[in-house]
């Protein structure tokens, strides 16, 4: 018989095991790291082979969703709307989380108080293209093409907002030419186009448009790094063509929605920069042009903010107008 003490007891302990029972451990489900931009581009690169050391090591699937649009706000939007429990991620850049805030308006998310930054990946510059067989040769006859034909001179990207964008705008001021810039949903197509002719050059991420350099498919004419990279070392950097003003980084990092536990984040970072470190990995993103950038998860709300102020002011200075 069942006493009213008893039942008195269950009734006190069911709040407290509640609790309890929510707190599965993680992962419990595959994880989905959200990418903004189109397979083929460099943060797909990057995060494809950490994500099988990720597989490894929590037993679970890291199943990476190309979901491109808007300059990668799309996604990185939806990544700040997720659920903070460690199952949804993001891959991003700096042009969603940097530029983004002085290009758009209406912009759904704050990356100042949006993510959990979890790692920085690594960095790449950009790279200056033309078709393989242009007669373009270098710098020099690409600002005279377009000082003779202004506005006729194209350059694709992989979106308004993205760093290639703002690079080529930023070089159009320094060299005192304007171009007209054709975005893209992705590296992979901006460089399609090129190959196709249709349009003149590209300025995209590096990491994604080495190999098509290294097999003479495209010519790089320029790369914005302070130095030329390992994987391409032919290219001369912008500053050593005459034009300093240009060099511009674009960085990579794997971020969370706000309030992800502590806990969560820094194991992933932990296996992060495991990953980073493994030579196997390392030699593949250096092979892409991807260099290491030693900002930690600590230090990456004080960065971020840098950003955001630094590319604002090239968004003024181009006049590039908020949508």
């Amino acid at each position: 018989m069942t006493t009213r003490r008893q039942i008195l007891a269950a009734a006190l302990a069911t709040p407290l095991a509640a609790p309890a029972l929510a707190q599965a451990p993680w992962p419990n489900r595959p994880v989905r790291i959200l990418n903004p931009y189109a397979p083929g581009g460099t943060s797909d690169l990057i995060i494809r082979p950490l994500t099988e050391r990720l597989e490894r090591a929590f037993g679970r699937p890291f199943v990476v969703e190309n979901k491109p649009g808007a300059g990668g706000t799309v996604a990185t939007a939806e990544g700040a709307r997720a659920m903070a429990d460690g199952h949804t991620l993001l891959v991003s850049n700096t042009g969603p989380l940097a530029i983004a805030p002085s290009l758009f308006r209406n912009l759904a998310y704050d990356p100042a108080r949006a993510f959990t930054w979890v790692s920085m990946l690594g960095g790449a510059p950009i790279v200056c293209a033309v078709k393989g067989d242009s007669p373009l040769a270098d710098m020099a006859a690409y600002k005279a093409l377009a000082a003779k034909q202004a506005e006729e001179v194209s350059f694709g990207s992989s979106g308004v907002g993205s760093v290639g964008h703002l690079t080529g705008v930023m070089w159009g001021l320094e060299a005192g030419v304007k171009m007209l810039h054709v975005p893209f949903r992705g590296a992979a197509e901006a460089q399609q186009n090129v190959l196709g002719g249709n349009t003149t050059s590209l300025w995209d991420t590096s990491g994604a448009n080495a190999a098509a350099i290294r097999a003479g498919s495209l010519k790089g004419l320029a790369v914005s790094s302070p130095q030329r990279i390992a994987a391409l070392p032919a290219v001369p950097t912008l500053a050593e063509v005459g034009f300093p003003g240009s060099t511009a980084t674009n960085w990579f990092c794997l971020a969370a929605p706000a309030g992800l536990d502590p806990a969560i984040a820094a194991k992933l970072d932990a296996e992060i920069r495991a990953g980073l470190a493994e030579a196997a990995i390392r030699t593949r993103l250096e092979g892409i042009g991807v260099v290491p950038l030693e900002i930690t998860a600590a230090a990456m709300p004080a960065f971020v903010a840098g950003e955001v102020t630094r590319w604002g002011n090239v968004v003024r200075a181009a006049g590039v107008q908020p949508n």
